[in-house]
């Protein structure tokens, strides 16, 4: 499949805010490998293959095992995510699918237990976020395959 448009070439001024929001969320509280289980859950339900091929080669770069990338469609049937891991992946899939036009309020109640207001609000940007860099990648056709952890390191730092 053909990319429509390059975005790293000439997305650079549109792409700006929301490299500033992986800015942001590099140092907040949220654990990074938290971040890349929701940035990669978010994409298996949006289909983004390029979102995939970089958010799995990161969560191996941060130490993931293979089983729970494997697993993380499957998470509520295993026990090898934590309650703060489910309770994280529950808010992410509810705020990406919104089912009946809302989130429930069990995930809700379930994640604002786990992280507190103002984490909570920080994990809602990040789902918000990769649902945006989803529909970059696959309205405009972006290839996988050839990202490598770190690539965007710089592009972050705004």
């Amino acid at each position: 499949m053909e990319p429509r448009i390059n975005l790293i070439e000439k997305g650079k001024k549109t792409l700006a805010p929301v490299f500033g929001i992986a800015a942001y969320l590099a140092r907040s509280p949220i654990d990074k490998k938290l971040l890349h289980l929701i940035e990669y859950r978010v994409s298996q339900i949006n289909g983004c293959a390029y979102c995939l091929d970089m958010h799995s080669k990161d969560l191996r770069h941060e130490g993931e095992s293979e089983q729970r990338i494997y697993l993380i469609s499957a998470w509520r049937e295993t026990d090898l995510f934590t309650a703060r891991e489910k309770a994280a992946l529950a808010w992410a899939e509810a705020v990406t699918t919104l089912p009946n036009g809302q989130v429930p309020d069990d995930v809700f109640q379930t994640a604002k237990n786990e992280f507190g207001d103002e984490v909570l609000l920080d994990l809602t940007l990040a789902v918000t976020s990769i649902n945006v860099w989803n529909r970059f990648n696959i309205a405009f056709r972006t290839p996988a395959g050839s990202y490598q952890p770190g690539q965007f390191a710089n592009a972050t730092a705004v």
